[in-house]
């Protein structure tokens, strides 16, 4: 027997077991719009093309606004997709959350999807509640020909969500290193700043992101940034303790001894988190041990204050005991 048929014969089955599962409070009409929700769900594009001609309306949404073509592409389902759009679906329908086809298209990641919604008039710049385009989502997952495809349909890379994250930003925070040039390329801002004053670079740095920073750093972004609080990416990797991030942002020419709001520089940091291992590091390329913070301390006496015993050893040895 075919397994396509045996499927197809399956299918229906299942819906009205669904839809016995449910309570009974649907009129007819709405228990077919229900069905056919839950049909796209399975795939069955037959059964779903059936309900269309009996005259189940193409777009009847659930309660949270979801309608048959966004669980057709949730489902990465093309064929049902098409089928939909064929039938008169709205292709920017949006639900109570504000996402749309294409925004769900961009979290599946399906390349034919997104190129036929776009093909209908899919807009490029609806966002979701949170403040996401279809753009953003596509870049945090790093869809790199997603990304390219959205920006050629004039997708901004300049727009940013509810927080003041770009595309770029949104990117580096999840460690995706492809779309990077893409972005910037497509007119991608590499000094936007999010509402915390953070660039993408800085933002990669806080998270630990080496290839960000650095794929970032060779396409001209600024190393010593500084956030609404003056920090760093050296300030903010050392307080996290990422060795291989203090490395390299060493290595690349950071700045040791720039100080943020409170007179902070990446050594007083790594004393007050008690990173220790990163003091020697530091010292080593350039960082100096006369700064003092806004508090008038030293590194040293933050170590001293704080008790860090393995950073009294190597700023003050002559103060340490044993223990």
């Amino acid at each position: 027997m075919d397994p396509h048929r045996t499927f197809r014969f399956r299918a229906p089955l299942l819906v009205s077991a669904l839809l016995l599962a449910a309570p009974v409070v649907w009129a007819a009409e709405t228990d077919l719009e229900t069905e056919l929700r839950l049909t796209v769900m399975i795939g069955d594009a037959e059964t779903a093309a059936t309900l269309l001609d009996q005259g189940v309306p193409v777009d009847a949404p659930n309660q949270f606004g979801k309608t048959a073509l966004m669980f057709a592409v949730e489902a990465d389902d093309l064929e049902t997709v098409a089928l939909l759009l064929s039938r008169g679906a709205d292709v920017n329908a949006r639900t109570v959350a504000g996402c749309t086809p294409l925004t769900f298209a961009a979290e599946t990641g399906h390349i034919g999807i997104s190129a036929l919604l776009l093909e209908r008039g899919a807009n490029v710049h609806d966002r979701t509640r949170s403040g996401w385009d279809a753009l953003m989502i596509a870049s945090r997952h790093g869809i790199t020909d997603m990304v390219e495809q959205l920006l050629f349909k004039g997708a901004d890379p300049k727009a940013a969500d509810r927080d003041g994250r770009t595309a770029l930003m949104q990117a580096a925070s999840k460690g995706e290193t492809g779309v990077l040039p893409l972005l910037v390329e497509g007119g991608a801002d590499l000094e936007a700043r999010d509402t915390q004053g953070a660039t993408a670079l800085l933002i990669a740095a806080d998270q630990g992101h080496v290839a960000v920073v650095e794929t970032l750093a060779g396409l001209g972004a600024k190393l010593d940034a500084v956030d609404a609080l003056g920090s760093t990416a050296l300030i903010l990797a050392v307080g996290h303790g990422h060795v291989p991030m203090v490395e390299r942002l060493l290595a690349l020419g950071a700045d040791p001894n720039r100080q943020d709001r409170e007179g902070t520089t990446a050594l007083m940091e790594a004393v007050a988190t008690d990173h220790a291992e990163l003091i020697d590091r530091l010292i080593a390329a350039g960082a100096r041990t006369d700064l003092k913070d806004n508090a008038g301390r030293t590194a040293a006496d933050i170590a001293i204050q704080m008790n860090h015993r393995q950073a009294i050893a190597r700023l003050a040895p002559e103060t340490s005991t044993s223990p």
